[in-house]
């Protein structure tokens, strides 16, 4: 009679553990993120502090604090307030909207080709900036909504193009068309005015160097809209990444799919009209940034990978050679370019039947 007794006594205590195992395996994936996103935290202020106070002129962090203040130090003040620090702030905020953008491409589309340098988003904003800069003679704020209607006019025509496929044959129409913005930028490239090269020059490579205050602001005030609202799209994120049949099982409308991505190359066409089409930051945000979760999607922290590369690429493109001044998409170019050819060596470009 005792045994009888102690045998739901002792099967309580096995569920009871059971569910203890359980309970530690969902949660150590939230400690792992947690700890990954207050890493990469780390990781951006010590690249933001060595972009400011670093360097071929150096400021001591009380100083950086008294011209914030707004004391007037001779020299110093005009350095950091117009030269590091707004190229440093920049940094973080295209870093950020290039590694979510990026990320969002990848995993909607199941496909780690499928970043916005891949498929032409990028080179479809810079045509739509030298165009309005060589042809049109715009300059300031209607050069940057140039490039965002180039962004989504690029991104609206390969999605026409591909249809309902999508995955692989939308990166293939993509690739087409990237190709034919490039010479698109190529022709009015031999039609800019002399005066005009260094201005088109970076929207062919990018860089955060001598860009306003103000562009800098209208900037942060995008990414303050388009920001919470990715956040918002991308709670069926892993629904997506199931694939459209899955997702439309589980709930997730099409609609929503299609609102993500838009989103996403709003984010990157801001990006571009602030900085130029900095290269493979997008593309490589969202691996780097899964590789360390685990393999696991993780938006936030796709974005603040993106800001370490930017501001890590910035400050070797400006200390790194001797009487060499890169601009970033050039070192970031240099170092993903690598990284798409290991990446196509191993095989993985997400192939699927069309």
């Amino acid at each position: 009679m005792t045994q009888l007794l102690d045998r739901p006594a002792a099967t309580d205590r096995r569920l009871v553990a059971a569910a203890d195992v359980v309970r530690r395996a969902r949660r150590a994936p939230v400690r792992h993120h947690r700890r990954l996103l207050a890493g990469l935290v780390l990781a951006v202020v010590g690249a933001f502090a060595a972009r400011v106070l670093l360097g071929d002129y150096t400021v001591t962090v009380p100083d950086f604090v008294r011209i914030l203040g707004g004391e007037q130090i001779p020299g110093a003040t005009y350095i950091v307030l117009e030269s590091k620090l707004p190229r440093a702030v920049l940094g973080v905020l295209v870093g950020l909207s290039f590694g979510i953008g990026g990320a969002i491409f990848q995993t909607t589309l199941r496909n780690p080709l499928a970043s916005p340098d891949i498929v032409g988003v990028s080179l479809g904003a810079s045509a739509a900036a030298v165009s309005a800069i060589a042809l049109a003679g715009w300059t300031g704020w209607p050069v940057s909504v140039a490039a965002i209607l180039g962004a989504l006019g690029v991104a609206l025509t390969v999605r026409a193009v591909a249809g309902d496929h999508g995955g692989f044959r939308l990166v293939l129409a993509g690739i087409g068309l990237a190709a034919a913005m490039q010479s698109v930028i190529q022709y009015v490239f031999t039609r800019v005015d002399e005066w005009d090269v260094q201005l088109v020059l970076r929207w062919l490579t990018g860089s955060v160097n001598g860009v306003a205050w103000s562009t800098i602001g209208l900037l942060a005030l995008a990414l303050g809209v388009l920001l919470p609202a990715t956040a918002w799209a991308a709670r069926s994120l892993e629904a997506t990444e199931l694939g459209d049949d899955t997702a439309a099982g589980l709930g997730v409308g099409r609609g929503r799919t299609e609102l993500l991505m838009l989103l996403a190359v709003l984010l990157v066409a801001v990006g571009v009209a602030a900085a130029g089409p900095v290269a493979f930051v997008a593309f490589l945000s969202g691996p780097i940034a899964r590789a360390l979760n685990g393999g696991r999607t993780t938006l936030p922290a796709a974005g603040l990978v993106g800001a370490v590369i930017v501001l890590v690429g910035d400050y070797a493109g400006a200390y790194a050679f001797t009487d060499l001044n890169l601009p970033v998409g050039v070192v970031t170019g240099a170092f993903g370019a690598p990284f798409l050819l290991w990446l196509l060596a191993r095989g993985r470009t997400g192939r699927r039947a069309a």
